[in-house]
C-alpha cells in the first residue's frame, strides 16, 4: 500500500515537472517570436526601474514591432525565404 501512494506522488511529480518544462518552452519560442520587441520593452522598463529615462528602448520598441507587423502582413513561402522565386 505504501509503495502505491510513493509511486503516484512520483507520478504526480513528473507530471508537474513535464507541464513546467512546457511552459518554459513556450515562454522561449514567444520570446524568441517577438524577440526584438520584448528586449526593447524590456530595456525600457529596466531603465525606468533605475530611475533612468526610458523613452530611446521605448521607440526602438515601437519600431521593432511596427517592422513586425509589416512582416507578418506579408505572406512568405520557402520559395520567397530563400529568394529562389521565379520572377
Amino acid at each position: 500500500m505504501k509503495s502505491m501512494r510513493r509511486s503516484q506522488r512520483g507520478q504526480g511529480m513528473t507530471e508537474y515537472i513535464i507541464i513546467v518544462a512546457m511552459i518554459a518552452i513556450a515562454a522561449i519560442a514567444v520570446y524568441q517570436y517577438f524577440g526584438s520587441t520584448v528586449r526593447n520593452q524590456t530595456a525600457a522598463i529596466a531603465q525606468e526601474l533605475a530611475g533612468n529615462d526610458g523613452t530611446t528602448a521605448k521607440a526602438a520598441a515601437q519600431t521593432a514591432a511596427t517592422a513586425g507587423a509589416a512582416k507578418a502582413a506579408t505572406k512568405e513561402t520557402l520559395d520567397t525565404y530563400t529568394n529562389n522565386k521565379d520572377e
